[in-house]
């Protein structure tokens, strides 16, 4: 079941991130200027984020194996329907409702896997899971622009279609739902609203509206910060944001097992936030005086402001419980989503005003406020 969720999400990443490595054939062969082709770019993520709430309601009603299985055929159908469009607003919307397929994988994937796992494990394989943001960035990024290259863009789209295709045959026939009692079964408690007894789920969720900015930051501008200010090539510089995605996703692993080893998720998160803000401060001060060791603090920041998703996404799922973690895991998603697409033009404004080293002075502010917003470990979990 792990093997499965972390396969399903993957998918779904190679089709939501993949699009923009079509960015440099749209501009060559479609004749569209960046700010086009990178609004084209965008239409599976502004997808995403209408759906996440939505596909999770339908999660908690009908489960993880219909979801998977109807989501991932939805987004192959969807970026093939791109692929044999005519124009590009045919294509825009078909990658538009690819992204609001896309959404469905996030919360079932979750759910799935802190459904089959008892509490002592989930922090570790929620890390596990949270790898398939990486895998789905790095398998597009190794196929779809030598596809698009080689064979135009509509051939490069059959690839996230064929790979979604085959992802919804295998949770079709693989996936089974975790064992619950029916809703007509559960105790009161358990189908009761979460958000209406207590604000822990609001905090959490706030708390990583707040930590996700600095890694949304560090993801976006990493590469024109090496290539620009460091003087890096384009080949030296993607290497290193590929190195950064790999320790990330190492940084998640590590700590879904730390907070296994201390049964606690909430800990961690705070402990984390401390470490961000110390990172993003030691970036800044490096990079306002020049210094080569900037460049290895970035690294060391890009793992640490990542390593809290898998934790925060964790406790969203065990306080929520069986019946409300759909919707809960799509609030956490949705909220994350939003505030990465708000930080990126906030962010480019204020480098082009004050440049990089005040950029980071402002991140590291931002798990500052985050850590003493973390709430307390609830005495009671719902799953």
């Amino acid at each position: 079941m792990l093997a499965i969720a972390v396969a399903a999400t993957t998918s779904a990443n190679v089709f939501i991130n993949g699009v923009a490595f079509l960015i440099p054939t749209l501009h060559r062969e479609r004749g569209l200027d960046l700010a086009a082709a990178g609004l084209l770019s965008a239409m599976p993520g502004f997808g995403l984020v209408l759906a996440l709430i939505a596909w999770g309601y339908v999660v908690d009603r009908v489960g993880e194996r219909i979801v998977l299985s109807v989501g991932s055929a939805l987004i192959a159908a969807a970026s093939a329907a791109a692929a044999a469009a005519g124009s590009l607003w045919a294509v825009g919307a078909f990658l538009l409702l690819g992204g609001i397929a896309a959404a469905s994988s996030n919360s079932a994937s979750g759910r799935l896997v802190v459904g089959w796992f008892p509490p002592d494990q989930r922090g570790l394989v929620m890390g596990i899971r949270q790898t398939a943001t990486p895998l789905g960035v790095g398998l597009g990024a190794l196929v779809i622009p030598r596809l698009a290259e080689s064979h135009g863009v509509s051939a490069a789209l059959l690839f996230p279609a064929a790979v979604c295709a085959a992802s919804a045959l295998m949770c079709a026939v693989a996936v089974v739902d975790p064992p619950r009692p029916p809703r007509s079964e559960a105790p009161a408690d358990q189908l009761s609203n979460p958000y209406r007894t207590s604000n822990v789920l609001a905090r959490i969720h706030l708390v990583s509206v707040l930590l996700v900015v600095p890694q949304a930051v560090l993801w976006t501008f990493t590469l024109v910060w090496l290539m620009a200010e460091r003087g890096w090539s384009a080949a030296a510089a993607g290497t290193i944001v590929t190195l950064a995605q790999v320790l990330g996703a190492g940084g998640r692993i590590a700590a879904g097992y730390w907070s296994d080893r201390v049964a606690s998720r909430l800990r961690p998160i705070r402990g984390i936030a401390l470490a961000a803000a110390a990172a993003m401060s030691l970036l800044a001060i490096t990079d306002w005086f020049d210094s080569p060791v900037a460049v290895a603090v970035m690294l060391v920041a890009a793992v640490i402001t990542v390593s809290d998703n898998g934790l925060a996404f964790t406790a969203v799922a065990e306080i929520a419980g069986p019946y409300w973690s759909g919707r809960a895991l799509g609030a956490q998603n949705t909220t994350q989503h939003l505030a990465a697409a708000v930080a990126a033009p906030v962010f480019g404004g204020l480098i082009g005003l004050a440049g990089y080293p005040a950029a980071f002075a402002v991140c590291a502010a931002l798990p500052v406020i985050a850590a003493p917003l973390v709430p307390k470990e609830p005495q009671t979990q719902r799953a």
